[in-house]
């Protein structure tokens, strides 16, 4: 039968037993792709490989800890969730809401989530209501609904979240045959740093590997609160789905940083675009803007030294939703089609040929 979805999968390393309605759209089992160019920018020493969660169900690594909260949420006999997002939990949410049968609400800030994840969750008949205020904003309000009325939280919050999003840990090592000596991960409300450093944990002292990654999270300057170590009341960057300026998961992602001697540091909106288009433009893989903060930063550091005189290196570079999340930055990024006349001459001048 093949790949049945990461809750078969790893069923003996995640909470559930034989009366949990496993909710599942046949998420993880995501490829990760050696990126020889990104290597070669990095150092002669360095295999660069990249983590592509753009592959899940609904285009991002939320799925993972999805399949778990939804089915969590359905064997306790739940009737509606509801989420705070920046995009790629609402679309997430609401697929796995529409799979399993349940009301699905979703909470967005007005004006600050991209179209191609706002049509995904309207599509699969959430209930989505925007806010004026910010992500942060937006999380407040749900926990407070959800503490007080029967509705189930699916943010990261959620235990059960963390617990399906650990499970690509489990792949990278499973694919590398070991764990990576580096991790590189977007860091916005720092659930997926911290379910990264679970897995790791959890897959030593399961004897499946013998060593633990040293884990370097990556803010967005200008959404940056655990770098700068104050909340940021304003985040401001165009990697969206990293827009958060009070992490919900924020201690336990400095203690992923601390414990595996690591750290968390920030790259720019500048750095990120040009990540993002080396992505696509070298290696053939299109990200969202705020996947490509985890190259960023590992080129960021490499030009600053920090891999230098290191003996051959395996690096991972999580990749966490795709490009087409967010079309219009894309878009924004490019030359429009030039116009040709339609006959062979036109076209031949044009492309130039040797």
């Amino acid at each position: 039968m093949g790949w049945k979805g990461l809750i078969e999968e790893y069923r003996e390393l995640l909470p559930v037993d034989a009366n949990t309605p496993v909710v599942s759209l046949n998420e993880g089992n995501t490829p990760l792709i050696f990126a020889p160019k990104i290597s070669a920018l990095i150092n002669e020493n360095a295999n660069v490989f990249l983590k592509y969660e753009g592959l899940n169900p609904t285009g991002s690594f939320k799925d993972r800890g999805m399949t778990m909260a939804i089915s969590k949420a359905k064997q306790a006999g739940a009737k509606a969730v509801m989420c705070a997002s920046t995009g790629n939990t609402s679309a997430s949410a609401a697929a796995y809401s529409a799979r399993a049968g349940l009301k699905c609400i979703v909470l967005i800030p007005h004006g600050a989530i991209a179209l191609g994840k706002l049509a995904q969750a309207l599509i699969h008949g959430a209930e989505v209501l925007a806010i004026d205020g910010n992500f942060d904003l937006a999380l407040e309000l749900v926990r407070e609904i959800t503490d007080n009325y029967p509705v189930t939280l699916v943010n990261s919050l959620n235990p059960f979240r963390i617990e399906g999003q650990k499970t690509a840990a489990f792949e990278v090592c499973d694919s590398l045959g070991k764990a990576p000596d580096y991790l590189a991960i977007p860091v916005g409300n720092a659930g997926n740093i911290t379910a990264y450093w679970k897995g790791f944990n959890q897959y030593k002292q399961s004897n499946k590997i013998v060593d633990l990654p040293v884990m370097l999270g990556f803010q967005a300057a200008g959404s940056a609160p655990i770098v700068n170590g104050a909340i940021v009341s304003d985040p401001k960057t165009i990697a969206t789905a990293i827009k958060i300026g009070n992490p919900a998961s924020w201690k336990s992602a400095e203690a992923a940083r601390d414990e595996s001697k690591g750290l968390i540091n920030a790259v720019t909106d500048e750095e990120i675009l040009q990540a993002y288009k080396l992505l696509a433009q070298a290696e053939g893989v299109f990200v969202e803007p705020a996947s490509a903060a985890s190259v960023a930063g590992i080129i960021k550091l490499a030009k600053a030294g920090y891999f230098k005189n290191k003996k051959k290196v395996n690096i991972v570079c999580v990749l966490t939703g795709h490009g087409l999340k967010d079309p219009d930055q894309a878009i924004s990024s490019i030359k429009e089609p030039e116009y040709v006349s339609p006959v062979v001459e036109a076209i031949l001048e044009k492309i130039k040929l040797d």
